[in-house]
């Protein structure tokens, strides 16, 4: 079979590629270049150029095709220009899970398959299968790596039965360490070589330098919630219908500056996150401040003291119905109907038991316990067991 790997430089996907080789496929690499600004990088090095070497070293290595695409326009509009937005509304994307839905598994694979492929390989620690359905139909299933530590499944909760019907993750049943065990044994360059903690594809990059130096600084106040604070200790009223309930649970708290006491300065609300506790320069207090609530209009951040302070947690969220995607579309919810999953609403957060219920006016998930920190713009996903079934855009 002839496949593409997306060589990124890095060691799960050097192995993925030399694993594909070893089992006698046709392998080709490709690698993206989806960045072109060194400006805002942490070295002084263009990383791209970098991981591009490290990339054609592999190759030259296993003996396969190696070629370099420029999708870097497409990165800017695609996940770039709206990553921006984003941050400019108060809300928090993850550009990850945009980069695998609209680069990685939409435009490249299908450059992948123009090549003559019949299946695009990448590093990510998940697995795919699949199944047939009484009818014949094959299901493609998305599953958690092996890897506890390592399992990507959640950055894959966008693909589609399309996508995932041509994908293959060669190292999703490894561990970390006896994927570079392997690199070690083939001596491969990128053996030991760290994982990259930046922005996906555009190397080592600090998101919070990367917003200072795309956004305009706009100073604002730091207000201070206290813990009695009225809203914490309202009483939860009696409700008419479960929808009800869980438009109250989801709600979130609308804070004034009279609710609390002016404490500090920022450069701007879109530069922060709900639950971020670094970079806010905030001093006097036993426990670290934690920002609960953003308002964009006035520019105004809200801080509670500490990571248990009431004001961080929700106990639902909702999902308007034009963002939620079921990558097992044959498990999609119809309207009053409910289904008992396991969900995050972040990468490496366990996963939390929940209720998801399908209604007209919107898409909700219940958590047994309140979460922390749930922020607009990030992704939910659910599982059965350990196979992610969908994903959403929390509202």
């Amino acid at each position: 079979m002839k496949i593409v790997v997306g060589l990124s430089g890095g060691v799960d996907s050097s192995v993925a590629a030399y694993l594909l080789q070893k089992q006698g496929h046709e392998v080709v690499a490709l690698f993206m270049r989806n960045w072109n600004d060194a400006s805002v990088t942490l070295e002084d090095e263009c990383p791209w150029i970098e991981d591009s070497n490290d990339a054609l070293m592999v190759a030259q290595k296993l003996g396969i095709p190696y070629q370099v695409i420029d999708m870097s326009e497409l990165y800017k509009e695609k996940i770039v220009d709206y990553m921006f937005d984003e941050y400019k509304m108060g809300r928090t994307p993850n550009p990850d899970v945009l980069c695998n839905r609209e680069v990685k598994f939409d435009v490249f694979m299908k450059t992948a398959l123009s090549l003559g492929a019949e299946k695009v390989a990448t590093g990510h620690y998940a697995q795919v299968n699949s199944t047939f359905d009484e009818n014949g139909k094959e299901i493609f299933h998305l599953l958690a790596g092996a890897d506890n530590n390592k399992d990507q499944s959640y950055f894959l909760c966008q693909l589609s039965q399309d996508q995932l019907s041509k994908s293959l993750f060669p190292i999703g049943g490894l561990t970390k360490p006896e994927v570079r065990e392997i690199a070690r044994e083939m001596g491969l360059v990128t053996a030991d070589k760290k994982d990259s903690q930046g922005l996906c594809f555009i190397g080592k990059v600090s998101l919070p330098i990367f917003l200072q130096q795309q956004l305009e600084p706009k100073q604002g106040e730091i207000v201070e919630i206290f813990k009695n604070f009225g809203d914490f200790h309202q009483e939860t009223p009696a409700f008419s219908s479960k929808l009800a309930e869980l438009q109250f649970l989801s709600k979130k708290i609308k804070y004034e500056k009279s609710d609390g006491k002016v404490i500090g300065k920022h450069q701007g609300a879109h530069y922060f996150t709900i639950g971020q506790s670094k970079g806010l320069g905030i001093g006097g207090h036993v426990e670290s401040c934690f920002i609960i609530s953003r308002d964009m209009e006035t520019n105004t951040i809200f801080v509670g003291e500490g990571k248990n302070f009431p004001g961080l947690f929700r106990k639902a969220l909702k999902i308007e119905n034009s963002e939620v995607h079921w990558v097992r579309d044959d498990l999609r919810l119809q309207n009053g109907e409910s289904m008992k999953v396991q969900a995050r609403i972040r990468y490496r957060q366990p996963l939390e038991e929940a209720t998801l219920y399908q209604f007209e006016d919107g898409f909700y998930i219940e958590f047994e316990h309140p979460q922390s920190a749930i922020a607009e713009g990030q992704f939910a996903a659910w599982y059965l067991d350990d196979e992610l079934v969908g994903s959403g855009v929390i509202a």
